[in-house]
C-alpha cells in the first residue's frame, strides 16, 4: 500500500520543486493533494487522512504551525520553512523533520530516509515543538520590497526592485545593479532577501540573489559549476552547488 502525502505549500515554484523531487526519491509514494493554504490544507487532511505531510510555515489562511496543531500527532509531519536561524534549533531539539527552502535533494532524501523508518512508530507529539517554534518565529512575515532608496553618484535615486538586475554582497553593504548603473546600499543581503519575491528572485549563491527575468541563461563551465549570463550586464555570476538544481529542473 502506498504511503499518502499531503503538500501545503503557497509558493508556485516550490511546489513544483517539491513534487518533481519527491517522484524521483520516493516514487512507491502518492501524492494525494497539494494544498496553497493553510486552509485547504487543514480540510485537504480531514478529507483524506495522508500518513505524512509537507507544511510551509507561512502560508495564507491556517499557518503552518497551525495545521500542525490541529494535526497533532495524526500525521508525520516535515515543515518547510526560509527561517532557519530561528527553526533549526527546535527541530533538531525534536523529533519532527524540516527542509531550508530551496529544497535540495541530498537533504530532502536524508528526510525521505528517516521519514521511512519512522512509519512503522505513531507520528511524534508536536506540542512542545511547536511552542517553541511560536516563541522563536518573528510574529509576521517581512513586507515585499517594493522599492530601495540607493545612493548612485551624488544623487539619492529610489529604485523600483523590479528593475534590478542582481543584489551582490560586498563586505557590510548590498550591490545593487541596474541595467544602467548600480549602487550600493546600506543593507546585509541577508536581510534584503527576506523582503524579495523568492519567484521574481532567485538566490544562486550566498552572495547573490538575481531577478530571474533578467536572466538569459546558465552557462556550464564544467560538471559542477554553472555561470549565469544576465541581460544588460557583462558580468557572469557563479552558480553554487547548493543553488545548481533550480537550473537542472
Amino acid at each position: 500500500m502506498k504511503t499518502r502525502i499531503m503538500i501545503a505549500e503557497d509558493e508556485p515554484l516550490m511546489r513544483e520543486r517539491l513534487l518533481d523531487a519527491l517522484a524521483l526519491a520516493w516514487p512507491e509514494a502518492e501524492v494525494v493533494l497539494v494544498a496553497e493554504n493553510g486552509n485547504d490544507a487543514w480540510d485537504g487532511f480531514l478529507e483524506l487522512s495522508p500518513q505524512v505531510v509537507f507544511l510551509d510555515i507561512r502560508m495564507p489562511g491556517l499557518s503552518g504551525l497551525e495545521v500542525a496543531q490541529r494535526i497533532g500527532s495524526a500525521a508525520h509531519i516535515v515543515f518547510v520553512t526560509a527561517y532557519d536561524q530561528y527553526a533549526v534549533e527546535a527541530f533538531d531539539a525534536g523529533a519532527v523533520d524540516y527542509l531550508l527552502k530551496p529544497v535540495e535533494m541530498a537533504r530532502l532524501e536524508r528526510a525521505l530516509t528517516r521519514l521511512r523508518a519512522k512509519l512503522a512508530a505513531p507520528p511524534a507529539d508536536l506540542g512542545a515543538i511547536l511552542q517553541q517554534l511560536k516563541a522563536a518565529l518573528p510574529d509576521k512575515a517581512p513586507e515585499q520590497l517594493k522599492w530601495i532608496r540607493a545612493t548612485v553618484g551624488k544623487q539619492i535615486r529610489l529604485i523600483d526592485v523590479q528593475d534590478v538586475l542582481f543584489f551582490q554582497s560586498d563586505t557590510k553593504y548590498t550591490r545593487v545593479v541596474l541595467a544602467d548603473a548600480e549602487a550600493l546600499v546600506k543593507i546585509p543581503l541577508k536581510d534584503l532577501i527576506g523582503g524579495l519575491d523568492s519567484e521574481r528572485f532567485w538566490q544562486i549563491h550566498r552572495g547573490t540573489v538575481v531577478n530571474v527575468k533578467a536572466i538569459v541563461g546558465a552557462d556550464r563551465i564544467d560538471a559542477e559549476r554553472l555561470e549565469v549570463v544576465v541581460r544588460g550586464s557583462a558580468e557572469k555570476l557563479p552558480v553554487s552547488r547548493t543553488f545548481a538544481h533550480l537550473f537542472r529542473e
